[in-house]
């Protein structure tokens, strides 16, 4: 049996626009609050979901700032 050494190259230089785009979205994570947050998967009918968008883009915003607007006022906090 013959051993073979295959040599691992040197690291890769880091491209300094995925950097950015990396820290870009970082910084937007954080300007939206730092609050905990929770993936809810919801079925729409295909046109529903364009009435939506539509909406968003009207409003300058994204679907799911939307309706994070929308469930927090249908849904706020109930103080104690």
């Amino acid at each position: 049996m013959s051993s073979k050494r295959v040599g691992i190259g040197a690291r890769p230089m880091a491209d300094p626009r995925a950097e950015a785009w990396i820290q870009q979205r970082v910084e937007a994570g954080r300007q939206e609050g730092d609050r905990q947050t929770a993936r809810m998967t919801l079925d729409v009918t295909p046109a529903l979901r364009t009435r939506i968008k539509l909406a968003a883009i009207d409003r300058g915003v994204t679907m799911a700032q939307m309706l994070r607007e929308v469930l927090e006022r249908e849904f706020p906090e109930v103080s104690s």
